[in-house]
C-alpha cells in the first residue's frame, strides 16, 4: 500500500470520527436543553387527580394567587375547590377572600359584578343568623310580678341575663313555676336579697332585689306561690329583677313568658 492511500485512509478515519463526536455532543446539549413545556400540559400534570379535603381549614387569597395554584398546594381538584366555594367563575377570586378546603352546605361570599369597569367590588356582609328556636322547658311559666317592663334581656350582656320589673316596695313576688328552693339568701353581688328555684336537672329561675324573702332552701313551692316581697337592695329602684336558666345559662324570660 503507497503512502499516499494510507493517508487517505486515516484522514477519513478521523474524519468519521470526528462526526461521531459533532453527533455525541448534539445529542448531549440537546438533552440537557430539553425543558418541560410550562402550558396546559405542565398544569394538567401538576393538578391532582382526587380531593383530599381538609375539615374545617380555610385559606385567605393573597395577591396573585389562582384558584388553579391553591388547588394544587391543598392537593384539591380546582373543580372541588370552586364548587366547595359556590364558585361558578374560577377566576372570580380577590385578595382577602377565604376559601375553604372541605365541602360543606354554605358557599363563600362572591364579588358582585361591577359596572362594565371588570373590577370586582367589596363583597356584601352575610345576613345575621337566625334567632334559634328556644328549648321546650314543658313548664307552665307565669309572670312573677306585675308592672312595667323596664330592662330586657341582652344575649352576652352580664348584666342584662334577664328582665327587669317595675313596681311598688312591699309588692307580691310570685314563684314563675313550681320547683324547690336552692338559694335564699344575699350572698351574690349585684343581685341583692335573691330566691333562686330548681324547677328540674335543667331549668331555674332567679328573682333579685327583693326587700324581704318569704321562702327558705329546701322549701317546695307551686307555681304562682308568693315568695318574697319586692324591693330595691342592690339596685335603685323597686323592682324585680328576674332570669330563667337552661342548664346554667341565661335565656330570655319573654320567649318562655306568657304575653301579657
Amino acid at each position: 500500500m503507497s503512502a499516499e492511500v494510507m493517508v487517505k485512509g486515516v484522514s477519513r478515519a478521523v474524519a468519521g470520527m470526528a462526526a461521531l463526536l459533532l453527533v455525541a455532543m448534539a445529542a448531549g446539549c440537546g438533552t440537557a436543553t430539553v425543558v418541560k413545556p410550562s402550558g396546559s400540559a405542565s398544569r394538567a400534570a401538576a393538578t391532582p387527580r382526587t380531593s383530599v379535603p381538609k375539615p374545617g381549614q380555610t385559606t385567605v387569597v393573597r395577591r396573585g394567587d389562582t384558584l388553579y395554584a391553591l388547588a394544587r398546594i391543598h392537593n384539591i381538584t380546582p373543580g372541588d375547590l370552586a364548587a366547595w366555594n359556590g364558585l361558578s367563575n374560577p377566576n372570580a377570586i380577590y385578595p382577602g377572600q377565604t376559601l375553604r378546603l372541605y365541602p360543606g352546605s354554605a358557599t363563600a361570599s362572591r364579588p358582585a359584578t361591577g359596572s362594565g369597569s371588570g373590577t370586582a367590588t367589596r363583597p356584601t356582609a352575610p345576613p345575621p343568623a337566625a334567632t334559634p328556636a328556644p328549648a321546650n322547658s314543658g313548664i307552665g311559666w307565669r309572670w312573677p310580678a306585675d308592672g312595667a317592663l323596664v330592662g330586657r334581656f341582652v344575649a352576652g350582656e352580664t348584666t342584662k341575663q334577664g328582665i327587669d320589673i317595675a313596681g311598688s316596695s312591699g309588692q307580691a313576688v310570685r314563684a314563675a313555676g313550681p320547683g324547690v328552693v336552692v338559694y335564699s339568701g344575699a350572698g351574690l353581688v349585684g343581685y341583692g336579697e335573691l330566691i333562686i328555684i330548681k324547677h328540674n336537672d335543667q331549668w331555674l329561675s332567679a328573682y333579685g332585689h327583693n326587700r324581704k324573702r318569704l321562702v327558705n332552701e329546701g322549701q317546695n313551692v307551686k307555681a304562682g306561690e308568693q315568695i318574697a316581697e319586692m324591693g330595691r337592695t342592690g339596685t335603685s329602684r323597686d323592682m324585680l329583677h328576674f332570669e330563667i336558666r337552661y342548664n346554667g345559662k341565661p335565656v330570655d324570660p319573654l320567649q318562655y313568658l306568657p304575653q301579657k
